[in-house]
């Protein structure tokens, strides 16, 4: 009774009906517990289903009862590699390779665990290596302005902190002794070396730190669960003969569907199903068929009976997911409304809960996204719009801002290609206080109409706000190319060479000048300037090889990284 019951289980496995085989596996355990196989066996059908927890424990069973037997190591590993312990499986395997060395699943199964292990870190920045070298406390201690800094324990802590984990760099950027720090590790003098002693420490303590773990990818066990040579009755046999014919025929739809022969194909997947009706991937490639010739009604049904089929044979998740995914196309072709996309949108979220394949996923984003556009065509009135744009006008002139955002808003969606309800937004936004929302609408609005002026005025307006003077003059110029006499555009050009030239003379206040290092210590891109070893090098000549220096101004693009960081208040041209 154990072997008939294992048995069954074999031919579910497979087939792919991984429950029902884990089902068989259990009845013949419940009559043979002491065989290693069968837990083997049931090991393989939790892996399919990516049950790795009763997956692991069948496998520690296997390899409690038969600790010789190579194949457990490898259900063994199988299982840990799914829970994420690639080191674990990376053991199990390396020991069932001692026991057989030339078994080549457990090869295949140690190479992806290894490749599963986790790497060492990088450091989330370029620039926090610098606080990973040996040098970095001698350094510390013989420059006078960071000497003190060590007899500080607050400090002492937030650096122990960057060098366990450099990502937390960021996270101290605010304070001036890291600023200070970072400036002589990097041979770079700021300009607030004659600033004050910082104050005294504060009792702080660093933000906790985050283990990143990383993700595995799962092996996939392998496909056959070692069935031992068993009798076949005559029933099974013609069941077995019938099943490769329905293959054959599976496999000349298939030659035929990719000869754009649909009406051959459709035969051949019709007589697969005839020959054997538990495999549902006849209907889905028939539907497929369909979908492709327009019959979408046609398809919808072979769908419908597809799902209806593989729930009642246990089907793999997998082709449940593909025959609703084809399902919801075919409505999705149908849609001629927005509304009409609601369904095939259920369709694809039932689709992504069976089983998460980013084609299914891309589906549904369209679909959400023709809907969405269906509704704004449907919705569209520029008529409407202009009434909203006009009393929106009316509540900006009396300082009612938020109200007037609700009229632009109302406008755009009646209207979402009109620029001038985009920058008056903008402008509400900027009042608010609302500056990324404002720089959004300001740049959609150029998007529009590239020739717009008001767009680039507001767009100006909030990045010389934001203290981006450098964004701020290239915004106000690219303007000026479209409206050269525009003196809203040229106003603003001078304000920002302005504010450039204080930091370029040294004009900036100490609480000017901080604020203005800090926020771009952490700007992106002048972290990278300032790891870049060449520029590391111009700098160092620029103070003490003045020669060399006026050599590197020749270069346009070293030229524009200096201007960078001089607008940055990072270093200062006398």
């Amino acid at each position: 009774m154990a072997d008939e019951a294992k048995a069954k289980g074999n031919a579910a496995f497979s087939a792919g009906r991984f429950e029902e085989a884990a089902a068989h596996f259990t009845d013949a355990i419940a009559l043979a517990p002491d065989n290693h196989v069968l837990y083997s066996n049931r090991s393989a059908a939790y892996a399919s289903l990516h049950r790795y927890p009763e997956a692991l424990a069948d496998a520690d069973k296997t390899v409690a009862i038969r600790p010789d037997w190579a194949k457990g190591y490898s259900r063994l590993g199988a299982a840990r590699l799914g829970l994420g312990d690639a080191a674990g499986a990376v053991a199990a395997y390396e020991k069932g390779l001692a026991l057989e060395p030339s078994n080549q699943a457990l090869k295949d199964g140690l190479a992806q665990a290894r490749q599963a292990l986790p790497r060492p870190a990088s450091g989330a920045d370029a620039i926090a290596k610098v606080f990973q070298g040996p040098e970095l406390w001698s350094r510390i201690a013989a420059d006078p302005t960071t000497r003190p800094y060590l007899d500080q324990p607050d400090f002492m802590q937030m650096l122990r902190d960057v060098q366990r984990n450099p990502s937390n760099l960021n996270n101290y950027l605010s304070d001036p002794r890291m600023v200070q720090v970072l400036s002589v590790m990097l041979n770079i003098r700021l300009q607030n070396h004659d600033a004050p002693q910082p104050p005294p420490p504060q009792s702080t303590s660093p933000p906790t730190k985050q283990h990143h773990q990383p993700e595995t990818k799962a092996r996939e066990p392998e496909p056959e669960p070692e069935p031992e040579p068993m009798e076949v009755t005559e029933e099974e046999k013609e069941h077995k003969e019938k099943k490769a014919a329905a293959h054959k025929e599976k496999e000349a739809g298939n030659a035929a569907y990719k000869k754009k022969d649909f009406e051959t194909a459709i035969q051949h997947y019709t007589k697969a199903m005839e020959l054997d009706d538990e495999d549902i991937s006849y209907l889905t490639n028939r539907a497929a068929v369909y979908l492709e010739m327009g019959k979408f009604d046609e398809c919808i049904k072979d769908c419908d009976k597809a799902v209806e089929k593989g729930r009642e044979h246990r089907a793999d998740f997998k082709m449940i997911s593909r025959a609703l995914t084809r399902k919801g196309t075919a409505l999705a072709k149908l849609a001629k409304t927005s509304k009409d996309y609601d369904i095939a949108i259920e369709t694809f979220q039932k689709a992504l809960t069976e089983h998460r394949n980013p084609d299914t996923l891309k589906k549904l984003n369209d679909a959400e996204r023709a809907k969405k556009e269906l509704e704004q065509q449907e919705y569209y009135d520029p008529k409407i719009a202009d009434e909203e744009r006009e009393k929106g006008n009316e509540f900006f002139k009396q300082q009612k801002y938020p109200e007037a955002v609700k009229h632009y808003t109302e406008a755009l969606r009646r209207n979402p290609k009109d620029p001038r309800v985009y920058s008056n937004r903008a402008a509400c936004y900027t009042k608010l206080g609302a500056m990324p929302e404002g720089l959004k609408d300001a740049e959609k609005c150029i998007e529009l109409d590239p020739t717009f002026s008001k767009g680039y005025t507001r767009k100006g307006a909030i990045q010389f706000f934001m203290k981006e003077y450098d964004r701020a003059l290239e915004t106000y110029q690219a303007g000026l190319k479209h409206d050269p006499n525009n003196q809203e555009l040229l106003d603003g050009v001078r304000r920002c060479v302005e504010q450039i030239n204080k930091a370029s003379r040294g004009e900036l206040s100490q609480e000017e000048l901080k604020e203005r290092q800090n926020k771009a210590m952490q700007d992106p891109e002048i972290q990278n300037i300032l790891t870049d070893p060449i520029m590391q090098q111009v700098l160092t000549d620029f103070q003490e090889n003045p020669k060399a220096a006026q050599a590197h101004l020749k270069n346009p693009g070293v030229m524009q990284k200096i201007q960078k960081l001089v607008s940055a208040g990072i270093v200062q041209m006398k």
